[in-house]
Order: structure tokens, then C-alpha cells, then sequence
């Protein structure tokens, strides 16, 4: 397979333009939503380093995430409407050269989306109202960003290639595992499968760039280890997990999650609760 350079520069703005179209102001648009779209990021982090430390639980952690679902909403409603994730607006910033910049922008929006909302997949099964309602936002930012991603791979140079799509295409994979393990719904379970197998197509397909990518699927082979001993427990939020969705750190099938000293004690926190059965989960 042959690509052009820039596949791999998701903010490649010193392209030549023609001087008929003004691609600057859609450059220079695209870096201002990616800054801010980092600064919430940031914060992002640090509440879910918080939720890990302190043990955020009750009207403290719910608190904060209604606070940070309010900054992404309000990055949201900002955006003209031409800068809206529509399978238009896409097409329109694919004919100018500009597919790859504007899916890395919301690639970043479902990425920091679904890692705000993460923790509440395990909450969710016990029903709490505002815990199935962020977990329902989890799995549509996952659902979205998968979206976009097969996406670009089918607007010929728009593929986003560069390496970290590994990651948070195995993070928005893992997301696909919670519904195969969890839902009772036979259509959401189909599309939950098919999302796993066009994902596992891509990283291979990354893997042929970036080596890289060995680490993503490495962490994804270590969390459907964690799934086969206790997919009860599998999405609560201790360090183990707080790694596999922050950092690029290789190899974690070797550090076996139970080695946590805080992982007694959050798994408290985590009632059992009736679950759908799925024998087939292999990634």
C-alpha cells in the first residue's frame, strides 16, 4: 500500500493552496478548536487521577463530570456550522486536502469524550440515573470516533494514519467489549462485534507503519485478560486502568491488574450484578 506522506501529519498546515480557495482560515480554525479541545483534555486527566487517588465517589465525582460534560458541550456549541462532524461537512474538507486535520479534531472531541465517561461502564450496572446516563455518553463518543475513523480509511487521502489512532481505537474497542459482555440487545451486540473486527483491520494495517502499535494491541490483549478473570470488575477505575486509558505503556499483560494495592478496595465498590453472557469475546 502506497500513501502520501502527509498521511501521517494530522496538522500538516504548509500544504501549497490555490489561491481560490482561502484554506487558511480553515487551517488556523481547526488548530484554535485542537488547543482547546487540549486544554480540556488536561482536565480531564487530572479529575480521573483524582477519581483514582482520592476514591471520588457520591455528588463529589458526579459534580465534576457534570462540570466537564459542560466544557465539551461548550466546545461544541461554539463551532460554526461547517465545522460540525457531518458526513458533509467531511466530505467538504476532504475535496480541499483537509480530511485528515478535521477528523484529528474529532477524533480528539470522542477520544476525551469517552475517557470522561469511561469509569461509569461499570457503574452504570447498577443503575444509578447519572451513571447510566455517562455511560450511555461513553459508548456514543466510542461509537463516533469509530465512525470517523472507517471514515477517513474510506475517503481516499483522508486516512488517518498516524500512530496514536491505535490508541484510542483500542480504548473505543474495549468499549465494544462492555456491550458484548453486558447488553442483552442482539442488534447493539452485532454492531458491537462488527466495530471490533473493522478496528482489530485497522491496527493491523497501522501496525504496517508505526511498531509501535504492538504496545496498543498488547494492552488490549492485557484487558481481555482482565475480562476472562473478572469482567464483573473489568472497567472499575483503580491504576491499572488508569494507565491503560492515559498512557502508551507496553507490555501491561505483565503486570497483572490484582497487583494494585488499591484494587482490593475499589472492587468493593463494584456490586455484582445479573449479566448477559458471550462466549465468543477474542480480540
Amino acid at each position: 500500500m502506497s500513501l502520501p506522506t502527509d498521511a501521517f501529519r494530522p496538522m500538516d498546515v504548509y500544504m501549497d493552496c490555490s489561491p481560490s480557495i482561502d484554506y487558511t482560515i480553515s487551517d488556523s480554525a481547526l488548530l484554535v478548536e485542537m488547543i482547546k479541545l487540549n486544554m480540556i483534555l488536561s482536565k480531564i486527566i487530572d479529575f480521573n487521577q483524582i477519581c483514582v487517588s482520592e476514591h471520588l465517589e457520591g455528588d463529589s465525582l458526579m459534580n465534576r463530570t457534570r462540570d466537564l460534560t459542560r466544557d465539551l458541550d461548550a466546545w461544541m456549541e461554539q463551532l460554526p456550522s461547517y465545522m460540525h462532524d457531518t458526513p458533509e461537512n467531511f466530505k467538504n474538507f476532504a475535496s480541499r486536502g483537509r480530511g485528515r486535520m478535521f477528523a484529528a479534531v474529532y477524533l480528539g472531541y470522542y477520544h476525551y469524550g469517552q475517557l470522561l465517561n469511561y469509569q461509569f461502564l461499570s457503574s452504570s450496572l447498577n443503575t444509578p440515573t447519572d451513571s447510566v446516563q455517562y455511560a450511555s455518553a461513553c459508548k456514543e463518543h466510542a461509537a463516533r470516533l469509530c465512525s470517523l475513523v472507517y471514515r477517513s480509511h474510506s475517503t481516499p487521502g483522508s486516512e488517518v494514519m498516524y500512530s496514536a489512532v491505535s490508541h484510542i481505537l483500542v480504548i473505543a474497542s474495549t468499549v465494544q467489549i462492555h456491550t458484548l459482555l453486558f447488553s442483552g440487545d442482539e442488534r447493539e451486540i452485532r454492531i458491537s462485534k462488527a466495530r471490533l473486527e473493522r478496528n482489530f483491520e485497522i491496527l493491523l494495517k497501522l501496525r504496517t507503519y508505526w511498531p509501535s502499535v504492538d504496545g496498543a494491541m498488547s494492552r488490549l490483549r492485557a484487558f481481555h485478560q482482565t475480562c476472562l478473570r473478572s469482567k464483573e470488575t473489568s472497567f472499575v477505575l483503580d491504576r491499572w486502568l488508569l494507565r491503560f486509558l492515559v498512557q502508551f505503556a507496553p507490555h501491561m499483560e505483565l503486570e497483572p491488574r490484582d497487583n494494585d494495592p488499591e484494587y482490593q478496595a475499589l472492587l468493593a465498590l463494584s456490586r455484582q450484578s445479573p449479566l448477559s453472557c458471550y462466549s465468543g469475546l477474542s480480540v
